[in-house]
């Protein structure tokens, strides 16, 4: 049984950014009520010696419960007054209602408490175009080609041992380095290291050491760590150290002919290898281009219809964005990172209101039938069958995600069609 929540005297203060704090008193008469219903519920479970379970005296219930009895008192009015006060006002919390200020004397009393929570923002959109936007150019570069195939070449290259010269950038060198100074001095044992030179492994000084070295010898050297050193204390110091070049490798590429084509896919030829990843890059950069002028889309949208978000969907996202990992830093760390995290996320959460509140206003939402166009693309792309598609979203929890994908394709063509999209003209 629920108390009567039209006796409830209820009050809502609006607060900054979508808060709200739900005021509640509770009449006396209502408190007895719901105390003798606690005393009832704990008379009938406890047993006490010579008395039937569910038979003791309420005043011996209350002489030994009293704490339990209060406790469950204000938890079962509190949850019920909340529920009453949610629906009478017609609010719609977003995040955890948190209780704060309870007034409870004694079961003779009005109780009062307040709770206050974020509820879903509401705001009006009067301006959604009429904006000039520049989409960048979306054109896989020659360069970029030949990049990929030069990255291509180092991941099937082999380290091959190479015992004359000295190391140039990106050979792989084997290091011992000993300090000549501080507290052990000349007694300080050689700590081993096996990196990349030029890959920032290492300080600039320290590479440019072992780079005028040959495989075998030794040299003493001052190193002055620098500006950008993770030991803010260690900045700007020098240190004597001595090094030791065990070892050198260099990286032995494929040639990139035909053969190489067929090494690392199912390509005819060199021709074919380029071809696929002319396409990828083509597709990517237009995928990049794309996102440019959604961001900058939604930007112009925020700008002409400025809204505030509670802080509970900030808090949220920054969370989701830092993910379990952030637990095995120090408190003062994780505040820190998440001080920084913030406004990213703050501006984030906007995009993604902005996106649904337009998908509600003008009713894009994802149809059944594109669901089901969808599907189909996905299943003829990969060669199986729709049902299996479907099937396969459905247990990964993955439908929701792709009629979202649908939804903000078609608030994006929507937005394009309301403002100018200028092509950049290439460079």
């Amino acid at each position: 049984m629920s108390i009567d929540g039209s006796r409830l005297q209820i009050s809502v203060e609006e607060q900054d950014r979508w808060r709200r704090r739900v005021s509640v008193t509770v009449p006396s008469d209502l408190v007895a009520e719901e105390h003798k219903r606690a005393a009832l519920s704990v008379a009938s479970r406890v047993k006490m010696k010579g008395f039937r379970k569910g038979r003791v005296p309420s005043r011996m219930v209350e002489s030994r419960f009293g704490g339990a009895l209060r406790q469950e008192t204000l938890d079962r009015i509190i949850k019920d007054a909340y529920r009453h006060a949610l629906s009478s006002q017609e609010l719609r919390p977003i995040s955890e209602g948190e209780v704060e200020e309870v007034d409870y004397a004694d079961s003779d009393s009005d109780l009062r408490f307040a709770i206050v929570f974020d509820v879903e923002p509401i705001f009006t959109l009067e301006r959604m175009g009429g904006f000039a936007v520049e989409q960048p150019v979306a054109e896989a570069s020659d360069r970029e080609v030949e990049e990929t195939l030069g990255r291509l070449q180092e991941q099937n290259g082999a380290w091959k041992p190479v015992e004359e010269g000295t190391p140039e950038l990106n050979d792989t060198v084997s290091v011992r380095i000993r300090r000549l100074d501080g507290d052990e001095g000349e007694g300080a044992e050689a700590r081993e290291y096996e990196f990349v030179l030029g890959q920032g492994d290492a300080i600039p000084e320290i590479e440019d050491a072992i780079r005028t070295l040959e495989v075998g010898a030794s040299g003493e050297f001052t190193v002055t760590f620098p500006d950008d050193f993770p030991d803010e204390e260690r900045r700007g110091q020098k240190e004597e150290v001595e090094i030791t070049l065990d070892g050198r490798k260099v990286l032995d590429v494929p040639p990139l002919d035909d053969d190489f084509a067929r090494q690392v896919g199912e390509f005819e030829d060199l021709d074919a290898l380029r071809t696929r990843i002319r396409d990828d890059l083509q597709r990517e950069a237009e995928e990049r281009s794309e996102a440019a002028v959604r961001g900058r889309l939604l930007d112009f949208v925020i700008e002409a219809n400025p809204f505030e978000v509670p802080r509970s969907m900030v808090e949220r996202y920054v969370d989701s964005v830092l993910g379990p990992q952030a637990e095995q830093l120090p408190a003062e760390r994780i505040e820190e990172v998440k001080a920084n995290v913030r406004p990213q996320a703050e501006a984030q959460v906007k995009r993604l209101l902005l996106i649904e509140r337009i998908a509600e206003t003008r009713e894009l939402q994802a149809t059944e039938d594109e669901m089901d166009e969808r599907i189909e693309e996905i299943a003829a792309k990969n060669d199986t069958d729709a049902g299996k598609v479907y099937a396969s979203l459905q247990k990964s929890g993955r439908l929701e995600a792709l009629e979202r994908e649908i939804m903000e394709r078609k608030v994006f063509d929507f937005l394009k069609s309301q403002s100018d999209i200028i092509e950049s003209t290439p460079a």
